[in-house]
């Protein structure tokens, strides 16, 4: 056979795969594994299909490219975040590959193997609400592939993070909450699984005992992130015995979901209940009233995710490191009673 007569099928039957299986690998499908890539691009070196030039280049392209895995791109803090990665990314000719996992800790495990499969040089994650069993980081650090976790983050896997002090950002604004005088004050929780979710309620929960405000036992509740759940988690609170008069919730969505649950059962805000949620979404604002929130930093802590995974990648990182962002409350309408 001479080389330059080559052809995908004469791939095909030298390996005894099919034509398609020799195109993707070629085109380094996610779905194909490493194994049946690295025989395609052997047997079609050998054969002359591409040249080792052209090999080469394949090569290059693959790895140009920084693996982004996040729970939903439609949650604005994810879609800022995403945004600074790529514009770290972009300083360094590189392109990002965004994957979102649904909450969904089987699809997480899915995708980093896929991007792993796709030869990424770097993976930059924020945890599925469900993601339990985090065996599939251990696997990249395994591979020698850098990893950065933001945002949602766990104790189980070490390597660089950045997040922003969710315990102190809790309790800031719990103690906004019993400024304005709230003297029941309940949490809306995330998944309990959630290590982010964990750390928000032990700080609602310890400002409270040092205000010697004991929450009440059925004031701290928690619903996944679907919107029926958190309605359901809201109307639970609302319609329980003691109504409270305050309220941090995990999320803006599920501050917002809230918002909704209160006005069907009559009250006023912030004249009955005060409501404060996180990532001050630009949604906020135009709320009647408008949302008080917690602020976090998240174009920031895109570029600070991206600058750790380059060290990585650069080997110019000595250790691990655990990047802490500022964040501040911004103070609006439905914790405002001096307006009213």
């Amino acid at each position: 056979m001479k080389k330059n007569k080559a052809t995908l099928a004469d791939i095909a039957n030298t390996l005894d795969v099919s034509i398609s299986t020799v195109s993707r690998a070629l085109k380094g499908h996610p779905r194909i594994g490493t194994k049946t890539k690295e025989k395609v691009l052997e047997a079609a070196r050998d054969l002359g299909y591409m040249s080792p030039s052209m090999l080469a280049s394949e090569v290059s392209k693959r790895s140009k490219f920084i693996g982004v895995i996040v729970p939903k791109i439609s949650y604005h803090l994810y879609a800022m975040a995403i945004s600074g990665i790529e514009k770290v990314a972009e300083t360094r000719g590189m392109h990002i590959i965004v994957c979102q996992s649904n909450e969904s800790q089987e699809r997480e495990q899915s995708l980093v193997h896929e991007l792993m499969d796709l030869g990424v040089v770097g993976v930059i994650a924020s945890l599925a609400s469900e993601t339990t069993d985090f065996s599939h980081f251990d696997a990249l650090k395994n591979r020698k592939i850098p990893l950065v976790f933001f945002n949602r983050q766990c104790d189980e896997v070490e390597t660089d993070k950045v997040v922003i002090d969710n315990y102190k950002a809790s309790c800031d604004a719990t103690e906004h909450l019993i400024a304005i005088g709230c003297k029941k004050i309940a949490y809306l929780g995330g998944p309990e699984i959630l290590q982010i979710n964990k750390v928000r309620a032990a700080g609602f929960k310890s400002t409270l005992q040092k205000s010697s405000l004991e929450p009440y036992t059925d004031f701290m509740v928690y619903a996944n992130f679907e919107k029926q759940s958190t309605l359901s988690a809201a109307r639970k609170l609302l319609y329980s015995p003691i109504t409270p008069d305050g309220v941090l919730a995990y999320s803006d969505q599920m501050a917002i979901g809230l918002m909704v649950a209160a006005k069907e059962r009559g009250l006023k805000i912030p004249e009955d209940i005060a409501i404060i949620g996180f990532n001050n979404e630009p949604v906020d604002e135009l709320l009647e009233p408008s949302l008080t929130s917690v602020d976090q930093p998240a174009l920031v802590m895109g570029e600070e995710s991206a600058n750790l995974i380059f060290k990585q990648i650069d080997n110019k990182e000595e250790g691990y490191k655990k990047k802490i962002l500022k964040s501040f409350l911004v103070v609006r309408n439905s914790t405002n009673r001096n307006r009213v």
